[in-house]
């Protein structure tokens, strides 16, 4: 990106400026909203339809999502992005459709909270150590995209960046919690999503129209770049038979199901006002992050058209470039302000995942009788801590984006069976979680060095680094089917030994297990109250 020869270089510098201020000014004001850990934790659980399903949106549509997935369809066109959005978006809806609305009625702080209750303290431990994982490596990811955006606009070492980015973030999170990240995730919408359409308009106008964009599109490697399907004598990403198969089906629940027993989506859902709303708050979030999503891939192909010799190395920025090729100067500034920001959006809640994780999940097995005060501060400590290490890990691990991408597979292969089975399979028992746990991932470790010696390594032509990551996601599905095919089997072997337990709210009491299906009224999800103010207006004329 010729950043440096942009003649509104300045109007940029000042728009990151103005809004990385605006961060930190809604940080403090939303701080003065929290008087507990339910406040800071999921905003009170009083959150609307409207911020619910803005701040799920803001959150998955990070800004190194938008560039890197313009760049990977000018190579290879939708097929590389299957991922995110298409995987993407099926979460929302598939979370929406079986999950969420039994957690939002639990009124769980955490989504460790559901895998203590139903299989017991071990899993509970184990289940924190994979959320971490995840998120460490990906607020690095975070981390790591935000220094190189302030790298090329401002010419900052990387390394500035990231601390720059890491410190903003990690204060306003400090301050506000949930509360902060929200607000400002629904502003962060508006930003990305209206540069994102603007762009898109302006280079479908300089292709031709959608008649222009479709007709004779192409991609640096693949024949078909409008294809989510493998495609015929090519494969999926030069993959071919089973394998390639095998590499089709990854990309799509990689995110697509190993996102949904994640802290940072479920954390939403529970902090929203009611059952209605959670549910549609991920509904709408996931039409959102479809319709604005497949535009940066668009963008990608259509630049593809206009330009078809950009080196692959040098797509990285593309998204970047066609702003400032197609956009007038004060929108494209807003816009690259608004990209510099939006990763901030996910990176806020990365820290408040780890940390509400560690102080509600971790801290207890080891630390008793803490009181609603100590545990705010706890967690706003954590957030601290938690900023600090991603941090060191990004410095540490430049390249660490792609490593980001597989923490979802660590989900994928041991959590996702516990979640769907001890949701809804009463017979789901802790031997049978913890056998789909270790063995889907240790599966996912040997299965990735099979198929690394025996078919990525000869496709990518000897380069360690493509032929690792592709095995990596390969290996995911049948990691996945092995962990499925544990929590049944050894579930089943162990009933005498291993009665399983019942699942119970937060409060210990039963869980209502029936209409568990987001099946709801829309209109109760806009207009109906937040049922924590119902109960308590029900207990009081009781009481009366």
């Amino acid at each position: 990106m010729e950043f440096e020869a942009y003649e509104y270089a300045g109007l940029v510098i000042g728009g990151i400026v103005f809004l990385f201020l605006i961060r930190l000014a809604v940080g403090y004001y939303a701080s003065r909203k929290v008087a507990n850990v339910a406040d800071y934790i999921v905003a009170g659980r009083r959150l609307p339809i409207y911020l619910a399903s803005a701040s799920i949106m803001a959150t998955w549509f990070a800004a190194e999502t938008m560039m890197g997935a313009s760049s990977t369809a000018y190579q290879y066109g939708l097929q590389g992005v299957v991922f995110d959005p298409f995987g993407a978006a099926a979460c929302l809806f598939v979370s929406g459709l079986f999950f969420i609305r039994l957690m939002r009625r639990a009124r769980y702080l955490t989504v460790v909270d559901f895998f203590e209750r139903r299989f017991g303290k071990e899993m509970s431990f184990l289940t924190s150590l994979a959320q971490l994982a995840t998120y460490f490596a990906w607020t690095g990811a975070q981390i790591v995209a935000g220094g190189n955006i302030i790298h090329a606009i401002l010419g900052w070492p990387v390394a500035t960046g990231m601390i720059l980015v890491a410190t903003i973030v990690t204060f306003y999170t400090f301050m506000g919690g949930l509360w902060a990240d929200t607000l400002l995730d629904f502003m962060q919408m508006f930003l990305t999503a209206g540069g994102v359409t603007l762009i898109f308009i302006g280079v479908l106008n300089a292709v031709g129209g959608f008649r222009g964009m479709v007709e004779n599109a192409g991609s640096l490697y693949v024949s078909d770049p409008l294809t989510l399907l493998p495609i015929k004598d090519e494969g999926y990403l030069g993959y071919t038979g089973y394998i390639g198969i095998f590499y089709w089906i990854a990309a799509w629940l990689a995110i697509g199901f190993g996102s949904v027993p994640t802290q940072d989506l479920m954390q939403r859902s529970m902090a929203a006002k009611n059952e209605a709303t959670s549910v549609w708050g991920s509904y709408i979030a996931g039409i959102l992050y479809l319709t604005f999503g497949i535009m940066s891939p668009l963008i990608g192909i259509m630049m593809f058209k206009l330009n078809p010799n950009i080196a692959p190395e040098q797509t990285e920025f593309l998204l970047v470039t066609a702003a400032m090729e197609h956009l007038h100067p004060v929108l494209t500034a807003l816009f690259i302000a608004a990209l510099a920001s939006a990763l901030m959006s996910t990176s806020d809640s990365s820290v408040l995942s780890g940390a509400s994780v560690v102080t509600e999940n971790i801290v207890p097995l080891f630390v008793k009788n803490i009181d609603e005060k100590q545990k705010l501060l706890l967690t706003r400590i954590m957030v601290l801590v938690i900023g600090f290490i991603s941090v060191a890990i990004a410095l540490w691990a430049g390249t660490i984006y792609k490593l980001a991408m597989v923490a979802w597979s660590i989900l994928l292969v041991g959590l996702f069976a516990p979640f769907a089975f001890g949701m809804y399979w009463k017979k789901a028992n802790k031997s049978g979680a913890i056998a789909a746990l270790a063995g889907g991932f240790i599966s996912w470790v040997i299965l990735g060095v099979y198929y690394y010696q025996t078919s990525t390594f000869a496709i990518c032509e000897a380069d360690f680094e493509c032929a690792f990551w592709d095995a990596v996601y390969i290996s995911s599905f049948p990691a996945f089917l092995i962990s499925v095919v544990l929590q049944v089997v050894v579930s089943l072997a162990t009933q005498k030994v291993d009665t399983p337990m019942e699942l119970t709210d937060v409060d210990g009491n039963p869980l209502e297990l029936k209409l568990q299906l987001g099946f709801l009224s829309l209109k109760d999800a806009i207009w109906g109250k937040p049922e924590e103010e119902i109960e308590a207006k029900t207990s009081k004329a009781v009481a009366d």
